[in-house]
């Protein structure tokens, strides 16, 4: 870690230490619902980051266990995680014992400071790591303005236990869990949490329905599509996306399988052909997507982001 982030990061201790006990200016309402025995789940705001949804427009996992709980994912922020901490008290007695973060987008992890400071150990697959290093500080300057005293107290605080392994089996207060990863997708980091004994998957940001999907600069549309792969094998009965609503495999394969397999073959023919990269997005057939909210604004962003993506292959 460079001297610039180390630096940065003891502003924002100091700072989370002032912020601990004080109450939250704007409080996100979060509220976890069940999907199955002993599994909840938060839905989050489908629009962007915002001041009134506190950075939170991304799903939370709960699973309660006889020896504890485990989060899956922690929030933008040190003041969002305790909007869910307070949230997973309303369901259960039980403390949080274990977070899990599917991936290195700032909703997934930046909440991880408060889960620590009570306690909890922070789990996450290994390529996330450098990502979640290089990306931290991208993060925090790009929720400043948003966010604004919301932010305050939010230290980007890493895991500390590493998955290594393509898959991961786990138990937890006599809970199976699965950590399922295939090289990413939005994030390079992104992993699949499995309960088959729930038949539950919490896919992160590797599933996203109701709404179009996200990419940015560490997006790879092919190990997306991988990562999926897993979740065709799987054939879960429920599944948590990482945005949208609790949804079935259908509805997976529909607003985020098939999107990505029409971008990619598009793009493909595109950049095999010598097409230009404006003409590419000109030309792609968003229809079946048109009733995905944000389509007319992201579909042409993710075209063009597959055309650079793919011309490097």
């Amino acid at each position: 870690m460079n001297t610039r982030i180390r630096s940065w990061l003891a502003t924002c201790t100091a700072a989370s230490l002032l912020v601990t006990g004080l109450g939250t200016a704007n409080a996100v309402e979060v509220d976890f619902h069940p999907v199955a025995d002993g599994v909840y789940a938060h839905i989050g705001d489908l629009e962007g980051r915002s001041y009134d949804n506190e950075g939170l427009n991304a799903n939370i996992g709960l699973i309660v266990t006889p020896a504890g709980a485990v989060l899956i994912d922690s929030g933008a922020s040190f003041q969002s995680a305790r909007q869910i901490a307070a949230a997973a008290r309303k369901v259960t007695p039980q403390p949080i014992k274990w977070v899990i973060n599917t991936g290195g987008q700032d909703h997934r992890w930046l909440g991880n400071g408060y889960f620590a400071t009570h306690g909890a150990e922070l789990i996450a697959h290994a390529n996330a790591q450098a990502d979640m290093k290089a990306r931290a500080l991208e993060q925090m300057n790009a929720l400043k303005p948003v966010l604004k005293e919301g932010l305050d107290g939010t230290v980007p605080l890493l895991p500390t236990r590493w998955l290594t392994t393509p898959d991961t089996r786990l138990e937890f207060g006599g809970v199976v869990i699965e950590g399922k990863h295939r090289g990413g997708g939005h994030t390079p980091g992104d992993s699949l949490v499995w309960l088959p004994g729930q038949n539950v998957l919490f896919s992160g940001d590797v599933v996203y329905v109701n709404r179009v999907l996200g990419m940015n600069a560490v997006s790879k549309t092919r190990t997306w599509l991988e990562s999926f792969a897993v979740i065709d094998e799987l054939q879960p009965a429920v599944i948590v996306p990482g945005h949208g609503d609790v949804t079935t495999l259908a509805n997976a394969r529909a607003d985020t399988r098939d999107l990505l397999r029409a971008l990619r073959q598009h793009v493909g023919r595109a950049v095999q052909d010598g097409t230009d990269i404006g003409a590419a997005v000109k030309t792609f057939n968003a229809a079946p997507y048109a009733d995905l909210k944000h389509a007319d604004v992201w579909i042409p962003q993710l075209v063009n982001r597959t055309y650079l993506e793919m011309e490097q292959e």
